[in-house]
């Protein structure tokens, strides 16, 4: 969990220094795009807990 607080506190502190030197966001502007990093995340945690079954 401390791992997830950390980075929730980095991310704010990238965006928030992003926003002020006016650059662009270096994370997708869209909550489409958010969930769409969640999701790649998500498979490869999928694809960890189901590949042993199959190198057996």
């Amino acid at each position: 969990m401390k791992e997830v607080i950390l980075s929730l506190i980095t991310g704010i502190i990238v965006g928030f220094l992003f926003a002020l030197l006016k650059l662009p966001i270096p994370a997708p502007p869209a909550l489409a795009g958010v969930t769409g990093i969640v999701g790649v995340y998500l498979g490869f945690k999928l694809f960890q807990m189901v590949a042993p079954m199959f190198t057996k």
